[in-house]
This record gives structure tokens, C-alpha cells and sequence, in this order.
């Protein structure tokens, strides 16, 4: 019998891996958070799937999605990425990348840790909804608005609510699992 998943990942074999795998379990280490912010800034106009597809391409080109050496990353490395057809060439996405790394670290310094931080909007538990289908699940909510505007605030990039959602989906902060999907 196969199993019944949320409908949003189809039959495609490399989404239903992440939904089975990674999608809405809570993530508490800086590094796959920050990992997140990143592909989730590069996602924004996009389709997620064409993110996973280009995923282990961008782990490549952004060091393993090293935030300290991202910091630091000079014009010429930009420039290199500029030139990477196995990620997102965008500029604006880039660049933002870079600064969205040093105000991460700048995060952690005042919070401890970015996963502190980012937790303390959903009280440091994941928010468990019960959908019964993808319609109920909503794009952006009062707590993604509240954290997109503190990202902002603070001068991160590409964060807009619907994107900080989209990441709180990912990282388990939100669990979004329809009702009858095996993963619930």
C-alpha cells in the first residue's frame, strides 16, 4: 500500500524524500538553520523543487553553507557564483547571502545561538496544526509576520513573511502535515 503523503510533493521521488525526511522536523542546530535561511532566500519567485534539484550545487558554490566564510566571502567570489550554472545566479540573492551570514553571527552573539533566537517566536516548541487538506495551510500567519519584520529590522535580506514561513515549515517550527499524511 503506498503511503499517503501531504499532495504538495507528487509523485516526484526527490519531494517526497524531503517531505518524508526533513520537512516539519523541528531543526535546532545553527548550521542547518542557517542552511535553510539560504535556500529558502534563493527559493523566493521559485518553486521549491527547483531549490532541492540545485540543492548539493549550492552546498558546493556556498562552502557547505559555511556562514563564517560566507561573511567573508570578497567581490571575487561573487563573481564566481555569478558564473555557477548549478545554483540561482542572482546578484541581489547573492549579495544578500553574504550580508544574511554576518547578521546571523551578529544574532548569535546577542542571542547565543541563531536557533535561541529564532525559536523564541513559537516559544521553543514546534506549532502543530491539523489540516485536514493543503488549502487550510496558510502562506504566511501573524507569527511569520512578526519574525519577517524582526528579521527586516535587523537587516537580513529576502525574508519577507511568506518566505520566513515557508522556512518555519522546514525547520519544524510549524508542522503543516495534513492530517492523513503517514508522517503525522
Amino acid at each position: 500500500m503506498e503511503k499517503i503523503r501531504c499532495a504538495w510533493c507528487g509523485k516526484d521521488e526527490l519531494y517526497q524524500k524531503y517531505h518524508d525526511e526533513e520537512w516539519g522536523k523541528p531543526v535546532y542546530d545553527d548550521e542547518t538553520i542557517f542552511e535553510f535561511l539560504v535556500l529558502e532566500s534563493f527559493q523566493a519567485g521559485l518553486s521549491w523543487i527547483t531549490i532541492l534539484r540545485k540543492r548539493e550545487n549550492f552546498r558546493k558554490a556556498f562552502d557547505d553553507f559555511d556562514y563564517k566564510k560566507i561573511a567573508q566571502y570578497p567581490d571575487e567570489k561573487v563573481e564566481e557564483l555569478m558564473q555557477d550554472a548549478g545554483i540561482i545566479r542572482n546578484r541581489l540573492k547573492i549579495m544578500a547571502t553574504i550580508s544574511n551570514a554576518q547578521k546571523f553571527m551578529e544574532v548569535q552573539r546577542e542571542f547565543g545561538s541563531f536557533s535561541q533566537y529564532i525559536w523564541g517566536f513559537v516559544g521553543g516548541k514546534p506549532i502543530i496544526n491539523l489540516p485536514k487538506t493543503l488549502k487550510e495551510v496558510p502562506a504566511t500567519t501573524e507569527i511569520s509576520d512578526q519574525l519577517a519584520k524582526d528579521l527586516k529590522k535587523r537587516g537580513f535580506k529576502f525574508l519577507g513573511s511568506t518566505v520566513v514561513y515557508a522556512h518555519m515549515q522546514a525547520t519544524g517550527m510549524v508542522d503543516d502535515h495534513v492530517i492523513d499524511c503517514w508522517v503525522k
